[in-house]
């Protein structure tokens, strides 16, 4: 397993390195770390969608998830999902579902209790834990405020540089800076994952810092086409059907720094190489993350 989540991951390139806090102004972190532990979850093996022949009648968000391995994670946010979602087996709920359910966006006053708190302060905990970060007490105005500095630098810069080494890359071949170390479990759907999930909580921009403008923008772009080709199932059926769900497909792009050939044969390659760690074409964990990543795609709209 890594050492750190995809959660942990997405928080830590939101946080202001010296500061310790997100930016106030930031709507969409807190909805997409909910998606992210739907995606870690299943990319652990844990969760996956109900095998049923008739789930493709619904749009893949509304499908049906079930618990397939309740053993514990270590994670405490991850063992706290897993308990709430074999308490629910009898009357299944689908990702969408889950997302707002662990987000508190519900009507359901039944279903409150299903909201998981203080997520982010928690997964800030986590990574104290970890040595990650470390604590420290700031006076805001008329209060004080517990917050979390970045404490190791080196597994920030580490992330920051997978990221970038994907979005960047300009060959077909996914370069190993990409990666996340030898022996991880299904690494390459980690990296895009990441990448996808920091986009939608608008954290992106902060691995981004040392490129030049038309770099960033090619990134930036290249991330969309990547969203756009995994958040349907199959993965890569938007470019046939036409229907990706790109949050930037109808912005005009002005500078662009990437070729879009070259963009192209990099988003091919990332497909090859994740269905290479699939379990068979019907693979039900990863068809689940590609509903969590459509509803991360329409993140902007939603909130």
């Amino acid at each position: 397993m890594p050492r750190l989540t995809i959660m942990e991951e997405v928080l830590l390139l939101g946080l202001k390195d010296k500061q310790g806090y997100l930016s106030f102004w930031n709507d969409n972190i807190s909805y997409a770390l909910r998606g992210c532990i739907l995606i870690e979850l299943a990319l652990r093996r844990r969760i996956a969608l109900v095998k049923d022949a008739n789930r493709r009648r619904n749009p893949l968000p509304d499908r049906l998830v079930e618990v397939i391995d309740d053993r514990q994670t270590g994670e405490t946010i991850l063992d706290e999902t897993l308990r709430m979602m074999k308490g629910q087996e009898s009357d299944k709920i689908s990702i969408n579902g889950w997302i707002d359910l662990l987000s508190g966006e519900t009507w359901n006053v039944m279903k409150i209790g299903y909201q998981l708190k203080q997520v982010r302060e928690r997964l800030a905990k986590g990574l104290v834990d970890k040595g990650v970060l470390r604590t420290e007490k700031r006076n805001f105005l008329l209060f004080d405020m517990a917050t979390h500095p970045v404490a190791d630098v080196r597994t920030k810069e580490a992330i920051i540089s997978r990221v970038v080494s994907l979005l960047t890359a300009a060959t077909s071949t996914v370069p190993p800076s990409a990666l996340d170390k030898e022996g991880t479990q299904c690494r390459v759907m980690r990296s895009v994952c990441l990448a996808c999930a920091a986009y939608a909580a608008s954290v992106l921009d902060n691995a981004f810092g040392r490129l030049t403008y038309e770099d960033r923008e090619g990134a930036f772009q290249r991330c969309d086409d990547v969203l756009a080709e995994f958040a349907c199932w199959p993965f890569g059926s938007a470019s046939a059907t036409g229907t990706g769900s790109s949050r930037r497909r109808e912005t005009v792009r002005i500078g662009m720094g990437s070729n879009p050939a070259t963009g192209r044969e990099s988003v091919l390659g990332l497909l090859q190489e994740v269905k290479k760690e699939m379990n068979g074409e019907e693979d039900l964990g990863f068809e689940l993350v590609a509903g969590v990543l459509e509803v991360l795609s329409k993140l902007d709209s939603l909130l």
